[in-house]
């Protein structure tokens, strides 16, 4: 069965993977996206001959890149919503609110309406200046603009189980630790 995105002629792509990230002290940005983002680091490729660090949760990946040339890395600005950035989907705006406060990270909080549904957001940066947004975007439904056109909404998650990741074999320690991927009908993609 050919994909949705093959008949377009668009790359038959499947899932974000990871996104990298680069930054000035790679033990700052791990301790952040592991201990605010809550995500996990895993193995990387041993041929990488370079400074850096994978992570891994919610379905995709972080690799953060030390920076060779830190004086031109972007430095931190205000911040801005309309700027480049990574979107988390959360269950409760009140918590990742309460918990941004006792951390002492600055965010901007905006909301968005469409048709009487809103969509709450909080934006912030990484040590880095990279930003990240929290939201409960699956509030709003996913519309095709082209009446017809199938949307996938559906999206897998994947989540690590502890047992999994101390039964990967010595002979593949090039690899990331595995991850159990769970189907979870009717969860809406943003």
């Amino acid at each position: 069965m050919e994909s949705r995105n093959n008949i377009n002629g668009a790359l038959p792509l499947t899932s974000l993977n990871h996104i990298s990230v680069l930054c000035q002290s790679v033990e700052k940005s791990l301790d952040f996206y592991q201990n605010v983002l809550g995500f996990y680091p895993i193995r990387r490729p041993g041929s990488l001959n370079f400074d850096g660090a994978w992570l891994f949760n919610y379905g995709i990946g972080i690799h953060l890149l030390k920076s060779h040339d830190q004086e031109n890395l972007p430095k931190k600005r205000e911040i801005n919503p309309k700027d480049n950035h990574i979107s988390f989907q959360c269950e409760s705006m009140f918590l990742v609110e309460k918990r941004l406060k006792e951390l002492e990270i600055p965010y901007v909080k905006c909301r968005v309406e469409e048709g009487g549904v809103f969509v709450d957001q909080l934006f912030f940066h990484d040590p880095d200046g990279f930003m990240i947004e929290i939201c409960n975007c699956d509030n709003i439904p996913v519309v095709p603009l082209v009446i017809g056109e199938p949307v996938p909404m559906v999206c897998k998650r994947a989540t690590f189980t502890k047992t999994q990741q101390q039964q990967q074999p010595a002979s593949y320690d090039f690899l990331p630790k595995p991850v159990h991927v769970a189907e979870e009908p009717q969860i809406h993609c943003a």
